[in-house]
């Protein structure tokens, strides 16, 4: 992967950045995000954050390489404490982290959101908790994508401030308003892994000498709700 050949999940991300948005690309490794979205002609300004030195030094690396100092600023900060009042940012991506990690990261950086249009999310793990973040604070999910990509699975949520509070229950925040919409194959495949996977941890369960039989019903219930999700799905 590279800035003119992102990842599938990458694409899938740059695919939902509006036109001529104003883009803080948050954990931005080599910056191969914005320096795609600012070669494919679809941005002219970005912020390219990074906490740790490392990557920053490669996104710097890159964004000279491709004489895009003009279009990217590489800044070496904690979270959206990489954005300032001048950069007139209006839309956040956030990708390749856990669903916790971002959380903090807006929890921690909410001042910075003011004048922020979109969120563009990208968890590895977490979903559920990062849409419970979103719904507290006023964000409308727009819409969902899930793909996959070298043997892993990848939830990435669109969201938009509200100035009315928005709802989902337990169900959406779970496995997506969206996704739930709009099932297909990779949904399937991620949460039939995902029971084989607690199959696999009852069973363990069951071993023990004192048999956790709560633990046990509590997953089972759990995993009749997966079931159900996917009972439903007619994409083939």
């Amino acid at each position: 992967m590279d800035e003119k050949h992102l990842s599938v999940r990458l694409t899938n991300v740059a695919s939902l950045v509006p036109i001529n948005a104003r883009v803080a690309d948050i954990g931005s490794d080599h910056a191969y995000l914005p320096a795609a979205l600012v070669l494919d002609g679809k941005i002219k300004y970005a912020v390219a954050g990074e906490v740790v030195r490392g990557p920053y030094e490669n996104a710097v690396r890159e964004i000279h390489a491709h004489h895009l100092e003009d279009n990217i600023i590489p800044r070496l900060a904690d979270g959206l404490a990489a954005i300032t009042a001048g950069d007139k940012i209006d839309t956040i991506t956030i990708a390749g982290m856990g669903g916790s990690l971002i959380v903090s990261i807006l929890e921690n950086g909410k001042d910075k959101l003011k004048g922020v249009k979109r969120l563009i999310l990208q968890p590895n793990v977490g979903e559920s908790q990062l849409r419970q973040w979103l719904m507290d604070n006023r964000y409308q999910i727009m819409t969902e994508k899930i793909v996959e990509e070298d043997g892993h699975i990848y939830e990435i949520i669109v969201a938009e401030p509200s100035v009315v509070p928005f709802r989902y229950s337990q169900y959406e925040l779970d496995f997506g308003p969206f996704l739930l919409e709009n099932k297909g194959p990779v949904f399937t495949q991620k949460w039939n892994e995902y029971i084989c996977r607690e199959e696999k941890v009852i069973n363990q369960m069951k071993q023990a000498q004192k048999i956790p039989v709560k633990k046990i019903a509590q997953l089972r219930k759990h995993l009749e709700v997966v079931k159900e999700a996917i009972a439903d799905d007619n994409w083939n």
